[in-house]
């Protein structure tokens, strides 16, 4: 069978076999199907090759749920974030108490409109002793630490290695943070905060009847560590305040009679003890100079005094050496 094509006018008619017509139907059939596969087997083999890159020297990273390890690590990136933030703060603190930064420190002096009390040396009062008993010395420095090492961050990293630098980051942040805070407080110990030190006679009286230090406990006879300073006075004595700050307790306890504590910022406390009268509340902020109590002889005591400490994160400071630093 053939097909006769006949143009329009008088041109030469054209005779093809059925064969032929198939080829080019077949021909025409298949050319966009090619041309289809030419175009997508060459994408996927790109993708193919560049998962397969990506999971070789690159952070293994999984592609059957990829959301997971970017919840994981946006997590662990704001923690990062939380503390490197906290640790800048603490970092602009002890800029501040260094004085790098002048005119950006803040105000933090006490108004002290109360002139501090004249000491009066008077051997003629009763020598009251008292005080927890205490048989260890107190920790008067915190041990150094070495800093771990770390893994610095690269791109070339496994997912596992990425984690662990990850986690050794945190803890240099740590690390850091525990130093610089320790930083803080031997800096309020040489005096860099003058107006917070409680440097201020706690009572009008100079003569001390135990000083801070080992002695014989005056119930057991046995050998104590005194983490105080005690001042013998009358019952009904004013008790001052020896730097400002906040009220932490104003209570009666069995070992230090009625007692009243004092926060003055950065882990340093002021404690009043063996009053007869307490004047001041928990909450309550005095300033430098305030009367907070009336001594007396409550609590474990041998007669009316005063027992001062002070403490840096709970550990007993030698009073001595702040009030000597006021002279």
């Amino acid at each position: 069978m053939n097909i006769i094509f006949v143009s329009n006018g008088l041109a030469k008619a054209k005779t093809l076999s059925m064969l032929q017509v198939s080829l080019i139907a077949l021909a025409l059939i298949l050319l966009p199907v090619l041309l289809t596969l030419l175009l997508i087997v060459p994408q996927e083999a790109v993708v193919q090759k560049g998962v397969k890159s990506l999971t070789l020297p690159h952070l293994r990273f999984s592609f059957n749920n990829p959301q997971i390890h970017l919840d994981a690590y946006a997590v662990q990136l704001g923690e990062i974030q939380a503390r490197m933030m906290r640790l800048d703060a603490q970092s602009d603190r002890l800029s501040k108490l260094a004085g790098e930064k002048p005119a950006m420190r803040t105000n933090t002096k006490v108004e002290d409109n109360k002139p501090s009390p004249k000491l009066t040396s008077n051997k003629t009062l009763s020598e009251g002793r008292g005080g927890p008993l205490v048989l260890s010395a107190p920790l008067s420095e915190m041990p150094d630490v070495v800093p771990p090492n770390i893994t610095v961050l690269s791109t070339s990293m496994s997912e596992a290695d990425l984690q662990k630098a990850i986690a050794e980051l945190l803890v240099k942040i740590e690390f850091d943070t525990n130093r610089m805070g320790r930083i803080e407080a031997k800096l309020l110990q040489q005096g860099v905060l003058k107006d917070l030190l409680p440097n201020s006679s706690p009572i009008a009286v100079a003569f001390k009847s135990s000083s801070y230090g080992w002695r014989s406990d005056p119930f057991t006879g046995e050998k104590a560590f005194h983490e105080g300073l005690d001042f013998p006075a009358d019952t009904g004595t004013p008790i001052y305040a020896a730097a400002g700050g906040i009220v932490t307790m104003a209570e009666d306890t069995s070992g230090y009679g009625k007692l009243v504590k004092v926060e003055h910022g950065a882990g340093l406390e002021t404690r009043y003890a063996h009053n007869s009268k307490l004047l001041v509340k928990v909450g309550e902020r005095v300033e430098k100079g305030q009367i907070v109590a009336e001594a007396g002889s409550t609590g474990r005591s041998t007669g009316p005094h005063l027992h001062y400490e002070i403490r840096l994160n709970g550990n007993a400071l030698d009073p001595r050496q702040y009030l000597n630093a006021s002279n």
